[in-house]
């Protein structure tokens, strides 16, 4: 059946049309050659475009343009006549442009130039840049022409070089290879059965191994002794040395092609240097060190030596040629120098330095005679040098030698100070000052000279005949000696700033001499200091003296302050905690009984004296100070308590509460109030405390840890209904106290009652918005309840409301699985990451894995951001249990003893503990240690 559907195919038999490109719908009409020539095959004529379009039956577009005459007007004024006056017209105004064009040409061509030459100042031609030297060059003479150096070709540093093609190598050529230095380990089957191949070897001989390493190793021994000169062979000989022959092949040092390369280079660019430029002494050593470099010496020391004829007055080139010969050569060669250059110290100290005696050295500095003779003396050559004059003093092993060479020097270079000083060092006492005085007359801007007067003085004063008051007779002209030497030295124009005198102080102390180096301070510690800015930039000097471990500078700076602030409390604290910290016992009742005496009413003055005293052992001693404290500040509290807590832990309790019974009538406030009922409570006497609490409130109904007390004594009691009603009315009158909340809701916990636990907390977060100990304590009662998903809840709204709390993201790491804390305690860190509980807990983490140091330095850190709290040492110090030394325990027992923490929920709640009462830091810390977890 035939298909009436087209033949679609049907083009492929037809004749292209006359206009056809192979792959023009595709955008393949040519290809653009890189001169760009154009299209690589023409396209369609005109003719046959207009054939094509004639046989579809289409009208060829006709050009409107086509026949348009350009002489004629087109548009607006297309059917006028161009008359003459049309063209005279045209005249006239072009005429008009000339004129105009005209007028303004001056002014473009002016304006054009200016532009040109801003460009060219920008961008010059490179024919202007060296127009001077192509004018230069008009004065240049045949001789200079001709010695102009050839130029290297430097260029293409790294030529590639044409390795040629590679061939991957046939598996057959590798494995024969591989078998032809291969040795048989296994017999063949043939062999096994026949006893050997059936065809012989040619020789019928076995090939002996051994026998043939051995006659390689007789070879071997033989080339040896050749070359070491030790064979038997008659007319061989060598110049090796066969000692030194291994250590001569270590010493060969093999060089790249790229470095023989460079030194090529090197030696080429150096040798044009001193061709063009033979008075330029760095060329020649340049070029001296290349062949040294490259393992040329003889061409090294000929090169140097050259240098050394072209630049005779310079000494480096003669150092440099001593360096490269040997030591006798070099002493020939600086005796050549010294003809030259005898000025010059380093070439006489290079000379002295070649003698290896001691007497040598002593001929070249002082006579100026050597192995080679040196025609002149260095001293005598260059008296002025200080350098010389100090080596040849150091030769010497006479002090009395050396005296007298220091004698002459002073006299030779009355300037110089260091040689004063040293002849200062070497004479007596006596004559010493006779010395330092023709020094302070030669040389009246020095201050060190006033310094070593003054250290002489003080030296005088401490010789252990002298008695206390002549040793303080001469301490006090050190101070007269020191305070004259600034005002001289401010007369001469010589202003030394503040900074400098106190580094030449801290100096002072370092070389032993406390007296000059207080002397220094008293004289120079005021100046160029406001009188309103005084008080702390001294502060400020004392404790950056301080911590460069400047005692002495400190406690003098510290003094002068107090002499000029006698009235000043925390200026006599910083004494005290500076005498405490580095100075003894003695030293620190002396600052403290000065301290009480000019400021009498500053009670922390008195509590640290009575608190030194007791903790030396003398209580009696403190009980005075106490009595003294009384007289002067009849009604201060912090005395009161502090004599209370004296008799108390001292075992005299009937004094104690008589102290308190007084303390209420006299000084009457609310702490005094508490302390007596927490001392009842300690004593057992429940029903005093409750009656005193009652009293207390009617006084004082706002003070919080009254409610406090009363309410844990009934609860310590199972009276839960009273110390409920303690709550409730605490609540009422201070609702703003957080722990009094906490307090009222664990007590509904203990009484099982969590639910009314719960409800208390809400109602505190809405009185006390955003507060993490509510947040915490929230999170506690849930845990306790048995509800960990509600606790991690609760934890998540706390964190919510309080993003950088450091005791919810402590809790909240320890809320997370064992493999996700670290990454917790990331987030901890980027939120508060100077909390020290969040550090506390990271540095709990690092020992969880067994990172011993780590967790030392963060425990260490995080006690060092706030050591108030105890919870931080107790971990620190259980940590030290388990992987620390003695000595590291006893270490962070001592620092957290002086520390004194006070606060801490496991360390408050131990402390507070009537079990514990009069214990001491240490203990206190045992017990916080066991009882974390």
């Amino acid at each position: 059946m035939a298909s009436n559907k087209p033949n679609k195919l049907a083009f492929l038999s037809m004749a292209a049309p006359a206009s056809y490109v192979a792959g023009l719908g595709r955008g393949a009409s040519g290809f653009t050659t890189r001169s760009d020539i154009g299209p690589a095959r023409e396209g369609p004529s005109a003719e046959v475009i207009a054939e094509a379009q004639a046989r579809r039956g289409e009208e060829p577009e006709v050009d409107p343009e086509a026949f348009q005459d350009p002489d004629n007007e087109t548009g607006l004024f297309a059917g006028t006549v161009y008359e003459a006056d049309d063209e005279e017209a045209d005249q006239i105004y072009e005429g008009v442009d000339n004129e105009m064009d005209k007028r303004r040409k001056a002014r473009r061509e002016a304006r054009e130039a200016e532009e040109q030459k801003a460009i060219r100042a920008q961008r010059p031609k490179i024919q202007t840049q060296f127009a001077d030297l192509k004018r230069a060059l008009s004065v240049v003479t045949d001789e200079q022409w001709e010695n102009i150096p050839e130029v290297g070709n430097l260029t293409k540093r790294r030529k590639i070089r044409d390795l040629g093609r590679t061939y991957a190598v046939p598996d057959s050529v590798i494995v024969s290879d591989r078998d032809r230095s291969g040795l048989e380990n296994s017999l063949d089957v043939r062999q096994q059965q026949y006893g050997g191949f059936e065809t012989p070897a040619d020789t019928g001989a076995l090939t002996n191994l051994v026998e043939m390493g051995q006659a390689r190793d007789k070879v071997l021994s033989l080339k040896l002794d050749q070359i070491s000169g030790t064979s038997s062979i008659a007319g061989s000989a060598s110049s090796i040395d066969p000692k030194g022959y291994l250590t001569d092949l270590n010493s060969v040092v093999l060089k790249s092609e790229a470095e023989i390369g460079d030194i090529k280079r090197a030696r080429m660019l150096f040798d044009s240097l001193v061709k063009s430029n033979p008075k330029h002494s760095p060329g020649w050593i340049a070029a001296a060190c290349v062949e040294e470099h490259a393992g040329r010496m003889v061409a090294a020391r000929k090169l140097i030596k050259a240098g050394c004829e072209h630049c005779p007055k310079s000494e480096d080139v003669w150092l440099e040629a001593a360096r490269l010969h040997n030591n006798d050569d070099a002493k020939i060669i600086l005796a050549n120098a010294v003809q030259h250059v005898g000025q010059s110290v380093k070439v006489w100290l290079t000379a002295a330095g070649l003698e290896s005696e001691l007497k040598g050295k002593k001929r070249v500095l002082r006579k100026g005679e050597s192995a080679v003779h040196f025609p002149l003396a260095s001293l005598e050559s260059i008296p002025n040098s200080v350098r010389l004059w100090k080596e040849t003093v150091n030769l010497e092993s006479s002090a009395v030698d050396a005296r007298i060479l220091l004698s002459r020097a002073v006299e030779v270079i009355p300037q110089s100070v260091e040689l004063w000083l040293a002849l200062a060092r070497l004479e007596t006492p006596q004559q010493a000052k006779a010395v330092l005085n023709k020094a302070r007359k030669a040389v009246p801007t020095s201050h060190e000279i006033w310094i070593a007067a003054g250290r002489l003085l003080e030296q005088e004063a401490e010789a252990p005949e002298k008695s206390p008051p002549d040793r303080a007779k001469d301490l006090e002209l050190v101070d007269k000696t020191i305070e004259l030497g600034v005002k001289a030295l401010r007369n001469h124009q010589v202003l030394l700033t503040r900074d400098q005198w106190l580094k030449e102080a801290e100096k002072c102390e370092a070389e032993a001499s406390p007296r000059t180096c207080e002397a220094i301070i008293k004289a120079t510690v005021s100046m160029e200091v406001e009188e309103e800015d005084r008080f702390d930039t001294w502060t400020g000097d004392a404790e950056s003296a301080e911590s460069r471990g400047r005692i002495g500078t400190a406690r003098a700076i510290m003094a002068y302050a107090l002499r000029v602030f006698p009235d000043r409390k925390a200026l006599w604290r910083r004494a005290a905690d500076l005498e405490k910290n580095h100075g003894t016992k003695d030293s620190l009742e002396e600052i403290l009984i000065r301290a009480v005496h000019h400021c009498p009413q500053a009670e922390v003055l008195w509590l640290m004296w009575a608190k030194e005293k007791w903790m030396g052992g003398d209580v009696p001693g403190a009980r005075e100070v106490l009595e003294k404290a009384f007289v002067a500040n009849p009604e201060s509290e912090a005395i009161w308590l502090a004599a209370v807590k004296l008799e108390a832990e001292n075992g005299e309790l009937g004094v104690a509460r008589e102290l308190l019974v007084r303390a209420r009538t006299v000084a009457d406030t609310e702490r005094i109030w508490m302390k007596s009922a927490v001392f009842e409570r300690q004593q057992d006497q429940i029903s005093t405390a409750l009656a005193t609490l009652s009293t207390a409130l009617s006084k004082y109904p706002k003070f919080s840890k009254l409610y406090m007390i009363q309410g844990q004594i009934h609860q310590s009691q199972k009276a839960y209904s009273a110390a409920r009603s303690s709550y409730a009315t605490g609540l009422k009158a201070c609702p703003k106290e957080v722990t009094l909340w906490i307090l009222a809701s664990k007590l509904e916990e203990a009484d099982g009652k969590s639910i009314k636990a719960r409800a208390l907390l809400e109602k505190a977060r809405l009185v006390n918005p955003a507060n993490d100990l509510l947040w915490a304590e929230a999170v506690g009662v849930e845990e306790r309840s048995g509800g960990a998903a509600q606790a991690k809840a609760v934890l998540a709204r706390g964190l919510q409301d309080c993003p950088t709390s450091g005791l919810l993201w402590s809790l909240s790491i320890w809320a997370e699985p064992r493999p996700t804390r670290k990454s917790r305690s990331v987030d901890a860190l980027k939120k508060s990451a100077d909390d020290p509980l969040i550090i506390c807990t990271v540095a709990r983490l690092f020992w969880a894995e067994r990172k011993i140091e780590k967790a030392r330095q963060w425990f260490s850190r995080a006690v060092a951001t706030n050591p108030d709290l105890g919870d931080s040492w107790a971990w620190w110090l259980k940590y030290e249990r388990q992987h620390g030394t003695t000595e590291q325990q006893q270490e962070v027992i001592n620092k957290c003893v002086a520390a004194e923490p006070h606060h801490s929920p496991v360390w408050q709640s131990v402390a507070k503990d009537l079990q514990n009462v009069g214990k001491s830091f240490p203990q206190i810390l045992e017990l916080v240690v066991d009882t974390l977890e």
